[in-house]
């Protein structure tokens, strides 16, 4: 069910748009953990838990490795890391502001230190 709806209220989360999900998760991961984007993706990163691109909704898992650099990361951490990846999209010609950047990173560090005191994992829905 959650495939089609999203994650609800079911789960806790949250809703940020705009962007290519698979491509930010592989690029916050370059940024916070090492690697390069082209290791990353070569190794199945992000890895798809559900769905399929012809019905246009799909759930992939957070890396191990990104979770960690998440949870453990300081907040200046995760503002370079935030002001890394604007200059990233920038050069692609997609603009993302650097105070919603450092929202996303933040709350996504919030998130996934909640999940992993819980034992759970993190994914990202996109339709």
């Amino acid at each position: 069910m959650a495939l089609r709806t999203g994650p609800g209220r079911a789960f806790e989360s949250l809703f940020f748009g705009n962007f290519d999900p698979e491509e930010a998760v592989v690029e916050w991961e370059c940024l916070l953990a090492g690697g390069s984007f082209e290791e990353l993706v070569g190794a199945g990163e992000p890895r798809i838990v559900a769905g399929q691109d012809n019905d246009g909704c799909v759930v992939f898992a957070f890396s191990p490795r990104l979770s960690v650099a998440l949870a453990d990361a300081r907040p200046s951490t995760l503002q370079d890391a935030a002001a890394s990846w604007v200059a990233q999209r920038t050069e692609d010609g997609k603009v993302i502001g650097t105070e919603i950047a450092n929202v996303i990173l933040d709350d996504l560090a919030s998130l996934v230190t909640a999940a992993r005191r819980q034992g759970q994992g993190v994914y990202y829905w996109a339709a």
